[in-house]
């Protein structure tokens, strides 16, 4: 951590990345935080133990460099630390509490961050976005206690930390956690004028609209070569006592229509056992969004958020263009991190 400047100027020279006064700026709070939280030397721990700092809140547009800064960061630390979807944590903390609630007797959240405190000493939580209202009223005591436990979180957001929920039901119980994050994190807004995802060649060679004819050619056409010589069955899914099918299944590389996945009865969970099982999915049939299928662009943001966590290649066909897809007003804000992974994941290569 010494150069820790001068390595991530490497990294970004090696990488062939464009270097911004902004994102240096922050790579220096970074090194701070790093400092306040795990250097060992005397004058530091008085410092440390008076500023709580635990926490690291990077906000900003998409496609400005959060990830990759964060990531740099993380994979910088020689110390025990988990990178996890805030779904799948929750999803964690949910069954963790189901499976002991005759154990904890209503102290779960204390014996979670227990148990999480023997695993790690740092969570990173990449687009941190809160939609849940279960989630939202749990929150404050919940990060309140890994705070109290020493468990530094770093995390990313499109959100501004005051934003955060904005709207949400009860967002007056949300409020806790709001005020527990100003206490113990740094908190950063990462402005930059152009997102880098869109700034790459060869975007959108797999995302296809209008829906019509020629356009489900095309998708035919890629589909048929793809999936030559692959045998196709119907995949089963079992999630927690459910059966999930995927019907057009051709050795990890599966086909559904838009609804099967956003417009019946599953999330997060569901995705990420999806995901688990393909490398290449195919989404055909994506309808443009407004305030009336709010439910549905809710679970396709959730859905593409998971499948970009694992880096799947994507191939859709859409009522419109990226440019073009419209919004619902609630999730006008975190949808435009969807677009602009949408053009990452319908680009990146694949392999036959």
């Amino acid at each position: 951590m010494k150069s820790f400047k001068n390595n991530f100027l490497k990294y970004c020279s090696v990488n062939k990345l464009k270097i911004n006064n902004n994102q240096i700026e922050v790579i220096g709070l970074l090194k701070l935080f790093y400092n306040n939280c795990f250097k060992k030397y005397f004058f530091l721990r008085f410092f440390t133990k008076k500023s709580k700092i635990l926490g690291f809140y990077l906000s900003g547009d998409v496609g400005v460099g959060k990830t990759m800064l964060l990531n740099f960061f993380y994979s910088s630390l020689s110390i025990p630390k988990q990178r996890l979807h805030f779904n799948q944590f929750m999803i964690n903390f949910h069954d963790f509490t189901h499976n002991r609630k005759e154990i904890d007797k209503g102290n779960s959240i204390a014996s979670f961050v227990n148990k999480m405190k023997k695993e790690c000493e740092l969570i990173y939580f990449d687009e941190f976005q809160v939609t849940n209202i279960v989630d939202a009223m749990i929150l404050g005591k919940l990060f309140e206690t890994m705070f109290n436990e020493n468990i530094k979180i770093i995390m990313t957001s499109n959100t501004k930390l005051e934003e955060l929920y904005k709207d949400g039901l009860q967002r007056e119980q949300f409020v806790p956690f709001l005020n527990i994050m100003k206490n113990f994190c740094t908190k950063k807004e990462l402005i930059i004028e152009e997102d880098y995802r869109k700034l790459k060649s060869n975007m959108l060679d797999r995302f296809f609209y209008p829906l019509n004819e020629d356009t489900n050619f095309k998708i035919n056409q890629i589909f048929r070569k793809l999936t030559k010589d692959k045998k196709a069955n119907i995949k089963k899914l079992e999630i927690k006592g459910r059966i999930f099918e995927i019907k057009k299944y051709f050795e990890r590389i599966a086909r559904f229509g838009f609804n099967e996945l956003c417009n019946q009865n599953i999330g997060a969970e569901d995705y990420i056992i999806i995901s688990e099982v393909c490398n290449f999915i195919v989404i055909e049939n994506i309808p443009l969004f407004n305030d009336d299928n709010v439910n549905k662009q809710q679970r396709f943001i959730t859905l593409i958020d998971i499948l970009y966590e694992k880096k799947i290649p994507l191939m859709t066909s859409s009522a419109a263009d990226l440019e073009n897809f419209g919004s619902s007003r609630s999730l006008e804000n975190p949808f435009k991190r969807t677009l602009s992974r949408l053009y990452e994941l319908t680009s990146i290569k694949i392999s036959n």
